[in-house]
């Protein structure tokens, strides 16, 4: 059945459509921006857990767009949502004349959310999001520096960027960053205790889990030590939740498997089904510090509230709570984990398999071990990538809804691959 069959290839990995377009690409687009020297494949339509290139090869898409395929592509509740929202409103003044969806979501998010993250700042990408967390953590404690983890990864904004750690995206740019981030090692708590007491911290930004950190999963009980620590210093804690939640983890926010409910929260990927829609969501105590509006407002842009996003993003929370796909991602989650444990318990290149609910890291020896395994999986219908600043962690971070053949499939091949 489209959407949930195997890989399918009629031509060599790229094709040769896709090659013609690379060259072509080259001559029109910035040259940091696509990584041409392998020659990538092109997409041409997906649906389900299978995408298609531009030379019809079919592929199954093992990290579902990074994490924002949630449901699969064009799941058809989602695209008649986004057409029967295209029919009667396409675009809205969001902070002016919003559209009605816009508070039929922000009411979703409240009702559906642990605590009470009741109110919230729309945007369009989750980089957007913490920057409307970070002058949240500003307006409400007057203090400027943050608390981040070694690891980190929260956007490439400016803002955003001040606090993603790995030196790549970081260093071209650090003339224009405020350097108000203290970055201390994840998982070490006493660390984060000494840094939100030298001075102007007004919050602690930190991932449940690092998702292009590597799948890094803290030890038990950080979370309840960050909120312990952020109450007692009187600092914000700010959960980007952009990759673990809405059930990526097996839980609505990646910090409720600690029990664990944050101050400001980030949502973006998953929140949309693949269309472009975040959120920064925070108590009410928290979020009327900002100052009302008088007609101006002074964090806002064109798209904020975006009706055709609001439609979709509502449609996807409805979706996830009726068929119960966040309970199923913790279950589903844990026994693909046992099984590849298990599986590659002898693999020599295997240094660990980590992860939470649909998020899954196999660490592997080298970077060059990992590169090759994502490398021969494309090249036989699997799209996998490496994740960790050395990129040696192969992620899985399929749709919650992939048919159990698709992830057979794919535990087979992998491990296919990492026992040669």
């Amino acid at each position: 059945m489209e959407g949930a069959a195997l890989p399918q290839l009629k031509t060599e990995i790229p094709g040769p459509r896709s090659r013609s377009l690379a060259a072509r690409l080259e001559r029109v687009e910035c040259p940091e921006v696509t990584c041409l020297r392998e020659g990538p494949v092109f997409l041409s339509r997906a649906l389900g857990s299978n995408v298609y290139d531009v030379d019809g090869n079919r592929y199954v898409d093992l990290i579902a767009g990074f994490g924002a395929a949630i449901l699969g592509y064009s799941e058809p509740e989602l695209v008649q949502a986004a057409n029967s929202q295209s029919e009667t409103l396409s675009h809205a003044m969001g902070d002016l004349y919003p559209a009605e969806v816009k508070v039929e979501l922000l009411e979703a998010l409240s009702r559906m959310l642990p605590g009470d993250l009741g109110h919230g700042i729309l945007s369009s990408s989750g980089s957007d999001a913490i920057e409307s967390a970070i002058k949240t953590a500003l307006l409400t404690t007057g203090r400027p520096g943050l608390v981040a983890f070694e690891g980190a990864y929260h956007g490439l904004g400016l803002g955003a960027l001040d606090t993603t750690h790995r030196a790549l995206f970081r260093e071209p740019f650090r003339a224009r960053l405020p350097e108000r981030t203290r970055f201390v090692p994840f998982g070490d708590a006493e660390a984060v205790r000494s840094a939100v007491h030298a001075g102007d911290v007004g919050a602690v930004l930190v991932e449940p889990i690092q998702g292009r950190g590597g799948v890094r999963v803290p030890p038990e009980g950080f979370l309840r030590e960050l909120r312990s620590i952020a109450d007692e210093a009187g600092v914000l804690l700010v959960a980007d939740e952009i990759w673990t939640g809405l059930g990526r983890t097996g839980y609505w926010l990646g910090c409720e498997a600690e029990g664990v409910i944050p101050d400001v929260v980030a949502l973006g990927k998953a929140l949309g089904g693949g269309f472009p829609v975040s959120v920064c969501l925070g108590r009410a105590a928290v979020m009327c510090r900002w100052p009302a509006s008088r007609g101006e407002a002074i964090h806002t842009s064109t798209h904020l509230g975006h009706p055709v996003g609001c439609a979709i993003a509502l449609r996807v929370l409805e979706i996830l709570e009726r068929d119960r796909w966040v309970e199923h991602s913790r279950k589903r989650g844990e026994q693909l984990r046992a099984d590849l444990s298990r599986a590659l318990s002898s693999a020599p290149c295997v240094v660990d398999v980590r992860g939470r609910g649909l998020l899954i890291g196999v660490e592997l020896d080298s970077a060059r071990t990992a590169a090759r395994v994502v490398r021969q999986a494309l090249r036989s219908g699997w799209i996998l990538i490496g994740e960790g600043e050395e990129g040696r962690v192969v992620t899985l971070s399929p749709a919650l809804n992939i048919p159990d053949a698709l992830l057979d499939g794919a535990l087979a091949r992998l491990v296919e691959l990492l026992s040669a």
